[in-house]
């Protein structure tokens, strides 16, 4: 999720539209089997069509909002990771942005007046400076781009301050990439990076969610409860999306490695933290039931179980077992630096 030359070196051909105040490529949502095989072997061309695929569901398929709810997330992983003696910075800059999900519930938050959005798939650009647009954030306050984030494409100490969540994996040469991230912040500039899979923690929600889909999956077949089944084109359009995230994630982290990283890479005060471990064990399971029945089957009530029962094993999480679990069993991986 990650202008110049990208997306041809993906070897996926966008006409170029205007949106906002940035042209940006349209997007190609029905990838060609064929373009899929390729896929297999070019984690490039693999983010751009598995994101353009996801572009239009994604803030619905991961329950993304832009109100208090997710405000309030992103704040907390910001600061639980670099504090807020910073806080506000000036232009702030996301890689692999998707729908713009930590960027700008950031901006709601404070961090920065001014941001840039970047992602390698043209149908996550779109989706996020709709967003924006949407947020009254799109008056000249968020430009967007189609990025590679090993190749970032602003000037040299161009911003306060970079995040991105969930990136990180999906960047084939994540050193190379952190390299550029120093070189477009300004001097004493930070880095946020939250929401990375750990080893240990990426092996037993794969397996949940495995686990999960397969249940709901078969259990659906059987009579009198066919309604709670999505329809089999819905499912078989799931199955390709996930032959495609196969390749698109490339990495899992050990924390003490991802701050080695950074640390080759040129950064200076590098920290790393990691949460989610329950919490994990009951989200993955959450997210793939949600993803397996029919759009609107599950009401308030499931969605009031599945967020307050997060926030339960969130503080279990934080405030216990953090202090007797080693923290390369928690699910997310959050890093912090300085130029």
């Amino acid at each position: 999720m990650w202008v110049g030359g990208v997306t041809g070196d993906a070897g996926v051909p966008h006409p170029t539209i205007s949106e906002g105040r940035t042209p940006v490529p349209v997007p190609n949502p029905h990838a060609t089997a064929e373009q899929v095989a390729a896929a297999r072997h070019d984690p490039k061309l693999a983010n751009v069509l598995y994101h353009d695929w996801e572009a239009g569901s994604y803030d619905d398929k991961w329950s993304i909002s832009y109100d208090e709810r997710c405000i309030t997330y992103a704040a907390d992983r910001f600061r639980a990771i670099a504090g807020d003696a910073d806080w506000p910075y000036g232009r702030a800059l996301e890689l692999g942005c998707g729908t713009g999900f930590f960027l700008l519930n950031l901006m709601q938050a404070g961090l920065a007046a001014w941001g840039s959005v970047t992602d390698l798939s043209p149908g996550m650009v779109q989706a996020a400076l709709r967003n924006a647009e949407r947020l009254d954030l799109g008056d000249g306050r968020v430009d967007g781009r189609v990025a590679d984030a090993e190749r970032i494409p602003y000037d040299d100490d161009s911003f306060d301050v970079v995040v991105g969540h969930a990136v990180l994996h999906h960047i084939p040469d994540v050193e190379a990439a952190l390299r550029e991230v120093l070189r477009v912040l300004r001097p004493g500039g930070r880095f946020v990076f939250a929401g990375e899979p750990t080893r240990i923690g990426d092996r037993y929600a794969r397996r949940l969610g495995s686990l999960t889909w397969k249940a709901v999956t078969t259990v659906t077949r059987l009579p009198g409860l066919r309604s709670w089944r999505r329809p089999q084109v819905e499912l078989d359009e799931s199955s390709r999306a996930a032959a495609l995230e196969a390749v698109v994630d490339q990495h899992v982290f050990d924390p003490d490695d991802l701050a080695a990283i950074a640390r080759r890479a040129g950064a200076a005060d590098v920290r790393v933290a990691t949460e989610e471990f329950t919490a994990a064990m009951l989200g993955w399971p959450v997210r793939t039931f949600e993803a397996a029945v029919p759009t609107g089957r599950l009401g308030a009530r499931w969605a009031m179980f599945a967020y307050h029962g997060w926030q339960r094993l969130s503080w279990l999480d934080r405030h216990v077992l953090s202090r007797v679990v080693p923290r390369g069993w928690f699910y997310n991986a959050l890093i912090t630096g300085t130029a």
